[in-house]
């Protein structure tokens, strides 16, 4: 009840100011008892993925808490995981506003925020501060004025410096909206990513005597032909996972509404068939290699047990989040809990 008045009043702001008090909201609440108009008590759903245990298969997707300056906000509303991000080696101030835009009839929104966030020391401090043991994931990229040949350079820095603090990181090549970002995903310049992330895992895995997963972010605009290339890579560099998917450049779904002409990645229900699909093809191609988060597009119980049947181990939710609140991570566990007993 809570969270529809509160939506009915942040839903009459610009996106992304409504996005910035809630979370400055979410960040000074946190830890008090204030807390109380948010918190939830979710019976456990255990499940393992990628060597981690998480409380339930329903985390929160990259992009909603740049900073992690909510964390213990979200523990409290009972997600199994947050991953943060995406953050780069240099804070930078993303793309010009307006960059958000929601498309309420078909609970989707458009953004091309453009990595805006402070950078990856600003994370690290606020890392150290989680009080909350929930599982992190870090999502990391490139600044937007890193060439993309030299992109590499900054996935690694910002790999060393959160590695002891992450309990897995994420590897983001396929936001839409850093020009040149996607091409990693393709022939030579993927194979060398992924094989120097994971010589620089090997080498930190050592130093910390501590194991971080690290997986890889896919986007959901891939021919079969470049799903079966990316799956045949991470096999190859031995990744432990793969994410599936960021939002897409197809406008199917809201053609002809509002705002759906805007430049930027498109998320929400329009996206949860076309993330399905890739999850599934990427299952296939995988063998059951490594484990799959899917998330993309996930409005309802049902949409999340379609993923998992596709072959996802666990979830992630962002849009969802934003239009049916926190209410829908307990609809999740719960489901999935009794497809698993």
């Amino acid at each position: 009840m809570f969270y529809k008045i509160a939506q009915k009043f942040m839903f009459q702001m610009d996106p992304e100011k409504a996005h910035n008090f809630a979370m400055w909201n979410l960040s000074k609440t946190a830890n008090t008892p204030l807390n109380c108009f948010y918190a939830q008590n979710i019976t456990p759903a255990p499940v393992t993925c990628m060597g981690i245990t998480f409380t339930n298969p329903v985390g929160l997707a990259a992009g909603m808490d740049k900073d992690g300056e909510a964390i213990d906000a979200f523990a409290a509303m009972g997600f199994g995981h947050i991953e943060v991000g995406t953050v780069t080696p240099r804070p930078q101030p993303g793309n010009e506003a307006p960059r958000c835009f929601r498309i309420k009839p078909a609970k989707a929104i458009i953004n091309r925020m453009g990595f805006n966030n402070k950078g990856v020391d600003y994370l690290i401090e606020r890392l150290k501060e989680k009080r909350s043991d929930i599982k992190v994931g870090v999502n990391i990229g490139k600044n937007r004025d890193t060439p993309v040949e030299q992109g590499k350079d900054d996935y690694l820095i910002c790999m060393e410096k959160v590695y002891q603090y992450a309990d897995y990181i994420a590897v983001n090549i396929s936001s839409p909206n850093t020009p040149g970002l996607r091409t990693l995903q393709y022939g030579d310049l993927l194979d060398d990513l992924l094989g120097s992330l994971k010589s620089m895992q090997t080498d930190l895995a050592k130093q910390h005597n501590k194991y971080v997963p690290i997986a890889l972010k896919i986007a959901p605009d891939l021919t079969i032909e470049e799903i079966e290339a990316i799956a045949a890579s991470l096999i190859k560099n031995n990744f432990d996972g793969a994410i599936a998917t960021n939002t897409t450049l197809s406008r199917d779904g809201v053609s002809g509404l509002a705002n759906s002409t805007e430049t930027g990645g498109l998320s929400g229900k329009p996206l949860n068939e076309l993330s399905t699909k890739v999850i599934k093809r990427l299952a296939n191609c995988l063998d059951n290699k490594m484990p799959i988060i899917g998330v993309g597009g996930i409005n309802s119980a049902e949409d999340a047990l379609a993923k998992f049947d596709a072959g996802a181990e666990i979830v992630q939710i962002y849009s969802g989040f934003i239009y049916q609140g926190p209410g829908l991570i307990e609809e999740i566990s719960d489901a999935f809990r009794a497809k698993t007993l």
